[in-house]
């Protein structure tokens, strides 16, 4: 038993009241442990010796933990809150991605007459980034004016991001002239809001002005050009690049897996180990996001071995990302052993699993996984709905792929989007029942897309029914003229019903369009690497 452990019982057994210092020194004892009840306990015994201080680190702690709803429990029943507690209370809203939170928390700071500091401007500004919110930029950018803030590189780096965010480069270079002593960290905030608006050749050209570069302005533009999809540019560089640390590797191997590039993301990373640089989690889990990208369940199973040798901590983002490579590597059963093994799960984790056994055809245990998910607590979002209506259809499950669909909206109301009438498309279709997905297309309040037309087509296809067929392939070239499944479909179904004429006009017409049967294709892996 640990020093602590022995200390604390005695005290509250003899002495009942700590000092304020014991009491902070005690309280951050077991926070650091990881032993949050027992440091709430504590907390609770000693309601004289608290400070606000000591109110301040529960309400982090807690915040930390993913606990929030606790967190704003205690901060509402603080008798005296500063600066910090503002703060920590903001990051705590922000965290859980409440943007109307964080703007009333910081209105109702402002009306007991506390003034916001540089962090609680920086937590506002980026708390409201990609969202309604990010129309009161100007505003706050108003009130770093008038609390004189408009100097501090701090602030100046946060509010370029926002001005970014809202399209305005105008707004976004008069607040890097306002910053009156310019460093390292401004100029890598500049060329990130140039990236961030698309204007790749300006950021290129500031990057050039630059008095003195580091590795985060290096990495910053490798990102930017990740970021507006030059995966090319971006390696190039990468190349360039004197000085790397992991997080640069991270950022490239990350965005050849975000465009797609598997192979390359697989082959970087090799190149790292050899060059010495050992990944972190974030790493790791997009590698292991390139490995079930192309099915290289070999690769992918070195990894979690250097995983496991590593002695990593559990992480619920890099288990998460085993379970989805080997639920898409093919072996489920794998990756619902590391699901269960997991001790903590969030939604990500269990939309892997649900997803895994929607893709491997086991409707009724993706289906379980979901009223298990339900029963403790966790909200479904929009990917566990294509999920779940994914494994309906592949399981044939299609009344209860008609009750989740419509539940999606009145239980947890969780408008559909195209991928879900997708998804009610295809499971009516491999059903047989064409006219009811017929119907659906027709009633659809959104513009069906490619997907929707080809699950049509795909069950056309499936049940010869040449006239529906022919509905969704003009549904298709409205959209895309020479997409290749709709004439090979096409093909298939005149053919089995003895119609040449069409078959033979079909391929004159592919023939003078240039459209191509799709070819089959197959990954080889060896030891030697993926290809």
């Amino acid at each position: 038993m640990g020093t602590l452990d022995k200390v604390v019982p005695f005290i509250s057994r003899h002495i009942y009241t700590l000092s304020t210092a014991n009491l902070n020194r005690l309280i951050n004892g077991y926070i650091r442990k990881g032993n949050l009840s027992d440091a709430r306990k504590l907390f609770d015994q000693n309601p004289t010796s608290r400070n606000t201080v000591i109110w301040n680190t529960i309400i982090s702690a807690y915040i930390q933990n993913d606990e929030p709803h606790n967190a704003q429990n205690l901060f509402d029943e603080m008798p005296d809150r500063d600066i910090v507690s503002w703060n920590t209370a903001l990051s705590g809203l922000k965290k859980i991605k409440n943007p109307e939170g964080v703007y009333l928390c910081f209105l109702k700071m402002r009306r007991v007459g506390l003034k916001p500091n540089e962090f609680t401007l920086s937590i506002m500004i980026s708390a409201i980034l990609d969202t309604v919110f990010n129309v009161l930029t100007p505003q706050i950018h108003a009130s770093v004016v008038s609390l004189a803030l408009n100097s501090s590189v701090f602030v100046g780096s946060a509010l370029m991001r926002g001005y970014a965010h809202v399209g305005d480069r105008v707004a976004l270079g008069r607040v890097f002239d306002e910053i009156s002593i310019k460093n390292v960290a401004s100029w890598n905030a500049l060329v990130l809001g140039y990236m961030d608006l698309g204007d790749t050749d300006e950021a290129q050209r500031v990057f050039g002005l630059m008095p003195e570069r580091n590795v985060v302005s290096w990495t910053t533009l490798v990102n930017g050009y990740i970021g507006n999809k030059k995966t090319s540019a971006a390696r190039s560089v990468f190349d360039r690049m004197t000085e790397r640390n992991v997080v640069s590797w991270t950022v490239m191997i990350s965005g050849y897996v975000q465009n797609g590039k598997f192979v390359d993301a697989l082959r970087l990373f090799l190149l790292m180990l050899r060059s010495g640089t050992q990944g972190n989690h974030f790493t790791l889990s997009s590698v292991l996001e390139a490995c079930a990208g192309c099915s290289s369940l070999l690769l992918g199973k070195q990894v979690h071995l250097n995983i496991l040798k590593s002695g990593m901590p559990d992480d619920v983002i890099l288990s998460t990302s085993l379970v989805d490579m080997y639920a898409k590597c093919g072996d489920i059963e794998a990756a619902f052993c590391i699901f269960q093994s997991m001790p903590k799960k969030n939604l990500v984790s269990w939309n892997s699993i649900i997803g895994g056994y929607a893709r491997h055809g086991l409707g009724t245990r993706a289906l379980e996984e979901f009223e298990r998910m339900k029963r403790l607590g966790i909200r479904p979002d929009h990917v566990t709905f294509v999920n779940v209506l994914s494994a309906c259809a592949h399981g044939g499950l299609v009344e209860q792929g008609e009750r989740e669909f419509y539940s999606m909206e009145t239980e947890f109301g969780i408008q559909a989007a195209v991928e879900h009438y997708a998804c009610m498309v295809d499971l009516f279709g491999r059903a047989g029942q064409l006219e009811k997905a017929e119907e659906l297309i027709k009633g659809m309040p959104l513009e069906p897309d490619v997907v929707v037309w080809g699950a049509l087509l795909g069950a056309c296809g499936l049940h010869s029914n040449l006239e529906l067929g022919t509905f969704a392939a003009d549904g298709i070239r409205r959209l895309e003229q020479d997409h290749p499944v709709m004439y090979s479909t096409l093909l298939k179904i005149h053919g089995e019903k003895g119609v040449w004429t069409s078959v033979l006009e079909l391929k004159k017409k592919m023939k003078e369009q240039g459209a191509r049967k799709q070819t089959a294709g197959s990954w080889i892996e060896s030891s030697y690497g993926v290809g």
